[in-house]
């Protein structure tokens, strides 16, 4: 039987951003669909004025009513993947997270955002890195196509707080956090000391964490791993 998977890009990135990894992991006969995220669609004039909420509705629309699928969101990403899977616990039956982990209500992404103007446009590599995105992995056949295939980030999306409900059933999904740029170990500690708040709401889920060392980006550096190890996971 077949696995329905629903990737989720981060930022600045299309569902073409999983091509290879999607590519791979429908040959091992799995049903992914790959999103292009409200916001990030540069044919949509609307885009700028697009939400967390829009996003996470865009996430739970792409599994079908009555159905399940493993839910795979990169870097970003993470925060309306987690947010659809707190308005629809039921549509999820488990979930990954790539270089990423689960945000705690309030979070915002990147508060510096709000008074930047309307979109934050790609930033060039040596900011990227002081940022601590790690590009590791990436040839410079990589670095062109994300340049030239980038947009703009909404800032709605950027400095919007993440607003979760009450509810406890999204932390009953299994939920995997596979860790690129930074390991196991130091995501355990973060998440331990509960000093770094992208890390905190770890502490209420029972995760598994598994290491594929690379940059942050592994769909493009180590896209054949990276695939492997979503396949196993969902396809024991």
């Amino acid at each position: 039987m077949a696995t329905r998977m629903v990737l989720v890009p981060g930022f600045w990135l299309g569902a073409w951003a999983w091509d290879e990894v999607a590519d791979n992991l429908r040959a091992r006969g799995n049903e992914v669909q790959a999103l292009t995220l409200p916001g990030l669609d540069p044919a949509d004039p609307d885009r700028l004025s697009a939400t967390l909420a829009a996003q996470a509705q865009a996430i739970i629309d792409a599994v079908p009513a009555g159905e399940t699928a493993v839910l795979v969101a990169h870097s970003g990403g993470a925060a309306p993947a987690y947010l659809a899977t707190d308005r629809a616990p039921d549509r999820f039956h488990r979930a990954i997270y790539v270089d990423s982990a689960p945000i705690p209500n309030g979070y915002i992404i990147d508060a510096t955002r709000a008074d930047a103007g309307p979109e934050w446009p790609l930033p060039d590599w040596p900011e990227l890195e002081a940022a601590g995105n790690s590009l590791v992995g990436l040839d410079e056949a990589a670095l062109a196509r994300f340049r030239e295939r980038a947009v703009s980030e909404p800032t709605t999306i950027a400095s919007g707080p993440l607003e979760l409900s009450d509810s406890p059933a999204r932390w009953s999904i299994p939920t995997t956090v596979i860790c690129n740029s930074i390991t196991t170990e130091e995501v355990e500690k973060l998440r331990d000391s509960g000093q770094v708040p992208a890390f905190t709401e770890l502490t209420h889920l029972t995760a598994d964490y598994l290491d594929l060392p690379t940059g942050h980006w592994p769909m493009w550096s180590e896209p054949n791993q990276l695939a492997d190890l979503l396949h196993t996971l969902t396809n024991p």
